[in-house]
């Protein structure tokens, strides 16, 4: 998702970290029952319902706090780990009949904070939502999946099942949507007026059930983004995870303790834990530097240069080395840049040629970049799956564009572009093989503009190398900053904007199978570019629907390119050599925060 629809970001803590390489000097903390880890400047929590729509759907609500108090259905990665981990999950492992239509789930009796028994009921309430407002949901795709393809749920006891429409993906099931769904406490099922039966104990897809959960939706949807009702015990009744939350202060920062009826199989091994907030790197830097965190980020360009070997990687700044271990490891995610491919854009008619398109990531030097802006640590992007991704979902995807200056331009030039007087100009329009392409007219320059995010160094560099790579190859590319809020959204309603990029791509949690929906089907809410492309969404669809794996369609993706691949950063973080853990502290790819497993 964005840091609204799951921006993949470089600041999370929600990866548990590599275990300290030496003997521990004193506490980072200075109390031997507290754990303080930072939170990413200006990225506290600010809604508390696990039932988030985009504006609220980012690692600072979901894994960094919800799930610390509310677990999901079922729990995703431990340590380095990419597999669900039934061990920590509510419910036990799904039995698929019915040629894949039908799943089948049974409930482990936990309770929540309140007493109440977490039944199939509890997981039907969180249904009955997602059918009254398939939107309040930032993962919903129109047409797939829950609940557009969710025809039926029965609820009896501790036994819960679903029936589809149609034979799914047993992957793409369990790693999108099972991986989603949090039990609910029957006291949340409210309105305005009282409690609303109906919306907890309703059939599922009933009128009188959207009915009644729209307007249940709407009175946790304003009490959700009210920070001050966070600690009352209304949203603790529903606390089911190791941890509950006891002070959210004014400037973000949460405070957590360890919840004493935890049924899982690892209660915390501290009494508190601490999510520092911060309005920049700096001052999150400065505590690092006088010990006073357990768990921290450190930006690249304070690091030593890194390089392939572990020992280059795992360089650390110099104030920090004597007490912390730099650790890092690749999220699950993707970074790109996103193009305009909206009709209406001034830049459609050149956007629109794939060989424009094969000639702009032909003058993308990711190994170059990677050594440069992100100071030697980095992950060379193929493709819109993650560099890890597993082998029972894809195979490896071949770059088909590797860095060349040389085939960019040759491709320009076999295509009717001519540099003179400074710029590349179309000296033969139409559509044949050796033409500029439908809407390219006679002397039109090869210009583009890109706007991107402002406020990251190492972003600004690697954008300026790019423009440098590409005005020398032909392009005559123009630049502006914006915000990260709205370069999301700069090329999906400019006319005039042709390329944007907010650093930090896609990262693909919690809806964790990386199947390409919401980036590029037409109506997927991450198509930033408006991609409408019919064989990518029949690829897309046969990895829902059928048992192919996603390597075609990830293959045809890197190979048409709707999207600019760019190196991705890896997780990096900075852990008190003090810490301690019963599982170590491998990176976790899907971001999964245990620090329930942590102790001094």
């Amino acid at each position: 998702m964005l840091t609204s629809t799951v921006l993949a970001s470089t600041l999370t803590l929600l990866a548990t970290v590599a275990p300290a390489a030496s003997k521990a000097a004193s506490n980072a903390a200075s109390n031997a029952e507290t754990i303080s880890v930072a939170q990413a400047p200006g990225a506290s929590p600010n809604f508390i319902l696990p039932f988030a729509d985009c504006l609220h759907a980012g690692a600072n609500n979901i894994q960094d706090f919800q799930q610390l108090m509310y677990r999901p259905l079922y729990w995703f990665g431990l340590g380095s780990s990419k597999a669900a981990r039934y061990q920590l999950s509510i419910g036990e492992k799904p039995v698929v009949s019915n040629h894949g239509k039908t799943f089948t789930i049974r409930l482990k009796h936990w309770h929540f904070a309140n007493s109440q028994l977490i039944s199939a009921t509890s997981v039907k309430f969180y249904l009955n939502l997602y059918r009254a407002d398939p939107t309040g949901n930032c993962s919903y795709t129109p047409g797939y999946g829950i609940p557009d393809q969710l025809q039926s749920v029965s609820a009896s006891g501790n036994k819960l099942t679903l029936t589809f429409t149609s034979a799914e993906n047993v992957n793409y099931v369990l790693y999108n949507y099972l991986s989603q769904i949090t039990p609910l406490p029957s006291l949340w099922s409210r309105d305005a007026n009282g409690p609303v039966r109906s919306c907890v104990e309703g059939a599922y897809g009933a009128a009188s059930t959207i009915s009644a959960c729209q307007g249940v939706e709407t009175y946790l949807d304003a009490l959700a983004t009210r920070t001050s009702s966070f600690t009352n015990t209304f949203w603790e009744a529903g606390v089911d995870g190791p941890w509950r939350l006891t002070d959210l202060s004014a400037q973000g920062t949460a405070t957590f303790a360890a919840n004493a009826r935890y049924e899982g199989p690892q209660r915390p091994k501290v009494r508190t834990l601490r999510e520092v907030a911060y309005t920049s790197s700096a001052a999150e830097m400065s505590d690092l530097q006088a010990r006073k965190l357990d768990v921290g980020y450190v930006d690249p360009t304070l690091l030593p240069p890194g390089g392939a070997t572990t020992k280059s990687a795992s360089a650390n700044n110099a104030t920090l080395a004597a007490n912390y271990s730099l650790v890092s490891g690749p999220p699950w995610a993707t970074n790109f840049m996103v193009v305009n491919l909206s009709p209406t854009n001034t830049g459609f008619a050149l956007l629109s040629q794939l060989y424009i398109r094969q000639a702009l990531q032909l003058g993308i030097n990711q190994p170059a970049l990677i050594k440069s802006a992100l100071n030697g640590r980095g992950i060379v992007t193929d493709s819109p799956l993650p560099a890890t991704t597993p082998s029972f979902m894809a195979a490896p995807i071949k770059n088909p564009y590797p860095y060349s200056a040389t085939a960019a331009k040759a491709l320009l030039t076999s295509h009717g572009w001519v540099f003179a007087n400074g710029e590349m100009s179309c000296q033969q329009p139409g559509t044949l093989a050796n033409e500029c392409g439908a809407g390219v007219s006679l002397g039109a320059p090869l210009a583009l503009h890109l706007v991107w995010a402002s406020g990251s160094p190492s972003l600004d560099a690697m954008m300026n190398a790019e423009v440098a790579s590409w005005n020398a190859i032909g392009f005559t590319v123009t630049t502006s900053e914006d915000t990260t809020n709205n370069v999301t959204s700069d090329c999906r309603s400019a006319t005039s904007i042709d390329l944007c990029d907010w650093g930090t791509g896609w990262s693909y949690t919690p809806a964790y199978y990386p199947s390409g929906e919401s980036l590029f089907l037409p109506n997927g809410q991450a198509n930033f570019g408006l991609v409408s492309d019919a064989t990518l969404s029949q690829l897309i669809h046969d990895s829902i629907y059928t048992k192919t794996n996603l390597t075609k369609y990830a293959t045809y993706a890197a190979q048409q390119l709707p999207i600019l691949f760019q190196p991705t950063s890896p997780v990096l973080l900075e852990v008190a050599k003090s810490l301690k853990s019963s599982i170590g502290f491998s990176p976790s790819p899907f971001g999964a925060f245990n620090p329930e497993y942590w102790s001094h």
